[in-house]
């Protein structure tokens, strides 16, 4: 397969869906908008993963894990969120095949299978986490009940996009109860800061702290909190949310606990999650024409060495300095690959590893055993330079840790230069279509105007940002008043 990318000017969608392919990361399945990871992507994932974990951990979550299905009933117990996703849910009616006696071989449903109730595959545990509340909870001492899972979940999509939108996908969901509203609240706004720590610190992905617009919100929540990344082509990526459920749950499914002061009373809620879609927010915030660009911390590979060599006899030199080089990487937590495979060549491998996003790749050949030295090249810029043999490691530690950081600086010099205030409709819509990234523009508030404004221009309000001060202005497209400015966006 050739490994030439279309360019990002050119079609920026194509270019996407070609990386993902060609860096090895995932593909298009037999079961359609299902994606298969593969090794690759999954590691970049495993990575995500344990971070996350080790975070939820951090703030007293447990890890748990609930049922892929969830009976119709209980799905259906609270309306807003079965309205919500009832168009997405696929539905098992019946549990068993039988041969199909009219076509040899093949098999059919059995009509005498079919299921008593049928079973919805979960797009969202809500249903089936919070009737299995009910049981755990009847005390103020079993609060708060602080649970989270790693699962996948179904959302029958029409239009699919590998990562970003799958009719399967990976994620963790979690899902609290707590005594009191405030309680919960701390909880819902305590996980949003923990996604914008993770996204900042980790994926050097720069986010937009805020609340979703009551259109916009979680189905069944009273308050959905999120992060909102902007990706290279100026479209906003809603990378994160957590949701303040309020009593709607407990009410539902009849959750109740005795208080101190031995008073019947329900519980308060939340749920929040982040899934597999972060990976295409990391592909889309810093990869390149020549391939993924992959912030150090996240990357599978760190390091790769790579050895230039005439015969044996020179491999063999090599990789025995090699071999302590690479102790030496592992010793201070750098994962590094030594490539002495014998079937491609030097130049082969080095563009095999820029497609990959490897932040750091060192070259050793004859002449530089002889000198003690070596190549070191950065992925993210490309810069080159001969570093000596006794402090490459020290010295690649370092450009680790500044290529972590100059990837979120120039990702967020991109994010605030592309957040455009305006004060009329005319604006907007040039901004919107020209321009592109965050608008950020006077709302009167109502679910008329913001679905007027979608409708004309495609671009959604993504959130209304934490640090928003109010002021006194007219919206931007009815002329009504409006007390603070938010942000629209077109988005994935």
């Amino acid at each position: 397969m050739s490994k030439h990318l279309t360019k990002r000017a050119e079609d920026y969608s194509k270019w996407y869906n070609e990386l993902i392919v060609k860096a090895d990361l995932a593909e298009t399945s037999a079961v359609r908008g299902c994606m298969v990871i593969k090794p690759y992507g999954f590691a970049i994932w495993e990575k995500m993963q344990a971070e996350l974990d080790r975070m939820f951990k951090e703030t007293g979550h447990q890890n748990a894990y609930f049922p892929l299905f969830v009976p119709k009933s209980l799905f259906e117990a609270e309306e807003k969120n079965a309205e919500g996703f009832a168009k997405e849910c696929a539905v098992v009616t019946h549990y068993r095949l039988q041969a199909d006696p009219d076509r040899e071989g093949k098999l059919r449903v059995d009509p005498e299978a079919k299921l008593e109730e049928e079973l919805v595959v979960r797009p969202t545990s809500e249903a089936i986490i919070w009737n299995t509340y009910k049981g755990w909870i009847q005390s103020h001492r079993d609060l708060p009940l602080l649970i989270n899972q790693w699962a996948n979940v179904v959302r029958w999509e029409m239009r699919t996009r590998l990562f970003l939108r799958t009719a399967e996908f990976l994620w963790q969901e979690g899902h609290t109860a707590h005594a009191t509203k405030n309680e919960a609240v701390f909880e819902a706004k305590q996980m949003q800061e923990v996604y914008a720590t993770f996204a900042e610190n980790f994926m050097a992905m720069p986010v937009v702290r805020g609340e979703k617009s009551e259109t916009e919100r979680f189905a069944g929540a009273d308050a959905t909190y999120t992060i909102e990344a902007l990706m290279q082509d100026g479209k906003a990526l809603q990378a994160g949310t957590s949701h303040f459920l309020g009593q709607n749950f407990a009410k539902a499914f009849d959750v109740k606990y005795t208080s101190k002061e031995g008073k019947q009373e329900y519980v308060w809620a939340t749920s929040w999650g982040v899934s597999t879609r972060l990976i295409g927010g990391l592909i889309m915030t810093h990869s390149d024409d020549a391939g993924l660009v992959l912030p150090p911390k996240l990357a599978p590979i760190q390091v790769v060495i790579v050895p230039i060599y005439k015969g044996e006899e020179q491999l063999n030199a090599i990789s025995e300095k090699v071999e302590v080089l690479v102790k030496e990487f592992k010793a201070q937590g750098i994962s590094v690959k030594f490539d002495d495979r014998d079937t491609l060549r030097p130049g082969a491998k080095f563009a095999e590893y820029e497609l990959k996003g490897v932040p750091v790749r060192i070259a050793i050949g004859n002449r530089d055993l002889e000198n003690g030295t070596a190549e070191v090249a950065r992925r993210d810029t490309f810069e080159k330079q001969t570093v000596e043999q006794s402090t490459i490691v020290d010295y690649v530690k370092d450009m680790l840790h500044n290529i972590q950081e100059e990837l979120y600086n120039k990702a967020l010099n991109y994010r605030n230069t592309h957040i455009t205030d305006v004060n009329s409709f005319d604006e907007f819509k040039e901004v919107i279509e020209k321009k592109g990234g965050f608008v950020s523009a006077h709302w009167d508030g109502t679910a008329e105007t913001e679905e007027k404004i979608k409708e004309l221009t495609k671009a959604t309000i993504r959130c209304i940002p934490n640090d928003v001060k109010e002021e006194e202005g007219v919206c931007v497209f009815s002329g009504k008043l409006s007390s603070r400015k938010v942000l629209f966006a077109k988005a994935y």
